[in-house]
């Protein structure tokens, strides 16, 4: 029984897969079923929320076990009351794991009393890929450079708004990021980056120029990794970071090219 078991479901993948070969039609019940998560918990500014079930999870209150630091030897940053903080001098710190497509939640704050204008205030970066960073600064009432404010990515596109909470509070970073694409003649295609800080839209999936850089317009560079870590920066400042947590997303699903033979 088993093995007749086994047998159909291998005909039905086989019928599937030449389906998805030749095209889905609309409301074609062939199609895979889309997978289950279990979504988290949102957040208070008391106690941080819960990842979806699909997520792995960078750091949610405990150690720095997922992190090292870039040279990588261990994270020096201070790890107390659920959260992780920037130690200066200690030097920026990255994920052990690499990840290419993701959908990342980062959380932070900058505690309240932290003195400081301009770039000099709640200073530090998220880092896709090690290479492209998503500014974090405390500038709610203080300005800088546009394309240096928290929600835009840093040197290339200011957040279509400022979206932050006061000082003390805790800010919601969600990215959605896609790697370039290259191939053997070179970049194919630019990375892209959505952004919402705290709930409000930033960066509607923009084109980045290349690894952001301070003061210099960026381009590509010949080679690409596929993947790459998540970066925290030391940029001085101090700044507190807690749920930390990726989501490794796959290809988009393609849409029907025929109607439909049966009835719905």
């Amino acid at each position: 029984m088993k093995r007749w078991v086994a047998v159909a479901l291998m005909v039905l993948a086989n019928v599937a897969l030449a389906d998805e070969k030749e095209g889905w039609e609309v409301h074609d019940r062939k199609r895979p079923q889309p997978p289950v998560v279990t979504p988290g918990e949102p957040s208070t500014q008391e106690k941080a929320g819960k990842p979806p079930s699909d997520a792995i999870v960078l750091f949610d209150g405990g150690s720095l076990s997922n992190w090292k630091k870039e040279d990588g030897s261990e994270a020096k940053w201070k790890v107390e009351n659920d959260y992780i903080e920037t130690v200066k001098g200690t030097g920026n710190i990255q994920s052990k794991e690499e990840f290419g497509d993701v959908q990342v939640h980062v959380e932070w704050m900058t505690p309240k009393g932290t003195e400081g204008k301009d770039q000099h205030r709640g200073n530090s970066g998220v880092f896709l890929m090690g290479q492209y960073e998503m500014q974090v600064l405390d500038n709610r009432g203080s300005e800088t450079y546009p394309d240096g404010t928290a929600g835009g990515a840093y040197g290339q596109y200011p957040p279509q708004a400022n979206a932050l909470r006061e000082q003390g509070e805790w800010q919601t970073y969600d990215i959605v990021f896609h790697p370039p694409k290259y191939s053997a003649e070179g970049m194919k295609e630019p990375a892209r980056v959505t952004a919402f800080v705290n709930g409000v839209l930033t960066l509607d999936d923009v084109k980045l120029l290349g690894p952001t850089q301070h003061a210099v317009l960026t381009s590509y560079p010949p080679t690409h990794p596929a993947k790459g870590p998540i970066g925290l920066q030391d940029h001085g400042a101090p700044v507190r970071f807690r749920n930390i947590w990726v989501r490794e997303l796959k290809d988009a699903p393609v849409p029907p090219v025929k109607s439909s033979t049966e009835k719905h």
